[in-house]
């Protein structure tokens, strides 16, 4: 068997703040939770991909002090152009908005970007080779 990604987790400073970002903006949602680290431990995940791929979110980290064009980031799809001008728009607001939507020649397509409360980057985009608008991408 070839290994496959399941997870990712993440030592976050306010992790009940970071439950609700990923809630609000991800649409995920907490599937497990239990006690450890001095607090608990909660796994987030999409509905429907509970057995497909998890964030698993730990109290006791440090803010990441990302820089503007530094590009590390989680990536969700989304549906439509207005689907990311819209949820920028709710962004900018919270304040937690850092990429402005904008258009990125072909596989990047239309995206913009958000800062979790750990400081992570979290990217939205439409027209990717990946999620929905996806063409098939060629392979090089």
């Amino acid at each position: 068997m070839r290994p496959t990604l399941t997870h990712i987790a993440l030592h976050v400073p306010d992790l009940d703040a970071c439950i609700e970002f990923y809630q609000d903006y991800c649409a995920m949602q907490v599937i497990h939770q239990r006690a450890g680290k001095g607090s608990r431990i909660v796994w987030m995940a999409e509905a429907g991909k509970e057995h497909e791929f998890i964030f698993v979110l730990m109290p006791g980290g440090q803010s990441r002090q990302l820089a503007s064009n530094d590009y590390s980031h989680f990536g969700f799809a989304l549906g439509s152009r207005a689907a990311v001008d819209a949820l920028a728009v709710r962004a900018q607001a919270a304040g937690c908005l850092i990429w402005p939507p904008r258009d990125e020649p072909y596989p990047v397509g239309y995206y913009c970007g958000l800062r979790d409360p750990a400081g992570n980057y979290v990217e939205f985009s439409y027209g990717q080779p990946l999620g929905p608008g996806s063409e098939p991408m060629v392979i090089m």
